[in-house]
């Protein structure tokens, strides 16, 4: 008998293409470019800036946001699928994780959110800071929530330092905000950004920080902050946002405002859920700044998890 000729390259490779895409591909892919526009979301990038930074053109950010991404996605499932494995065991940047590390994950995958929650809260209490551990007060909240004007009386009404993230961050880089994105991108940034917070949180006199607006789309700076921090999310609808923005004298939002605002609802529903895990929320709107300063130095000083550093 003659010898079975073996199979070329191309051949095998041809076994791998995907079938004309189903429903269930279809899904799939619009699935992955949901997450990845609320990921740029929650980090509050355009996509002209992520364009730049990936070295991706926005057609194709476009295309993958929509659900027309690149087929090899597909590929790549298929072979996951083949040796019942997860797609993020190929595409994690990090060491894969050991027995142990990989069994904690799957039974914290297992429990519902609120059990998660709860999780958190023994990690955090048995291995993490302890409550009274916490010297610093943080506000969060999207730009114009009032972190720097409501911050600088929170200090002086506690007799406080105050600190204003950004001038730390640029600080720690040598460069300015802008001047950072340009030369470095957001990747950069964030570097720069989880440095300060370090060193800003390791200081023992307490202070008042106001936090880089997209610092919670960070899970271990947002983690550190959690963790060193007695946090404040303060709230206000996005009319008010954006028009503080501009009462800044930042005339931006005014350049297709529909579109502004449109990005600013998208960028807060993303991060909803993230601002939520303060240990505190102060609603702003409406109100005037006096107002408010005093009323959120009343509602800090009445909540029952914060220590003041006099206790």
């Amino acid at each position: 008998m003659g010898k079975t000729p073996e199979k070329s390259p191309a051949t095998a490779a041809a076994k791998l293409d995907p079938k004309p895409a189903s429903g269930e591909d279809e899904a799939f892919l619009g699935a992955v470019g949901e997450r990845v526009r609320n990921a740029r979301a929650r980090r509050g990038m355009s996509r002209k800036l992520l364009a730049r930074d990936s070295g991706v053109s926005e057609r194709y950010l476009a295309q993958l946001e929509t659900g027309a991404g690149n087929i090899s996605i597909l590929l790549l499932r298929q072979i996951a699928r083949a040796m019942d494995l997860p797609m993020g065991d190929f595409l994690a940047d990090r060491p894969k994780y050991g027995i142990d590390q990989a069994l904690l994950l799957q039974q914290i995958e297992a429990l519902t959110p609120a059990q998660q929650q709860d999780l958190q809260n023994v990690i955090r209490e048995r291995f993490g800071v302890a409550p009274a551990v916490k010297r610093h007060i943080a506000l969060i909240g999207l730009r114009g929530a009032g972190k720097t004007s409501l911050g600088q009386r929170l200090a002086a009404g506690l007799g406080l330092h105050f600190v204003e993230m950004a001038k730390e961050i640029e600080a720690e880089a040598g460069l300015s905000l802008n001047e950072i994105f340009d030369l470095y991108g957001q990747g950069a940034y964030r570097r720069f950004e989880r440095r300060a917070l370090e060193r800003v949180t390791a200081e023992r006199a307490p202070a008042v920080i106001a936090a880089p607006g997209s610092l919670p789309s960070e899970p271990g700076s947002f983690a550190h902050l959690l963790a060193n921090c007695f946090t404040i999310w303060l709230k206000a609808r996005p009319e008010e946002h954006m028009g503080r923005v501009i009462a800044q004298g930042d005339m931006r939002p005014m350049a297709g405002q529909t579109e502004a605002m449109a990005d600013l609802k998208r960028i807060l529903a993303q991060r909803e859920t993230l601002y939520a895990k303060a240990d505190m929320a102060f609603d702003t709107a409406g109100k005037a700044l006096d107002d408010a300063a005093a009323e959120l130095l009343i509602a800090l000083q009445a909540h029952p998890g914060w220590l003041s550093p006099a206790k």
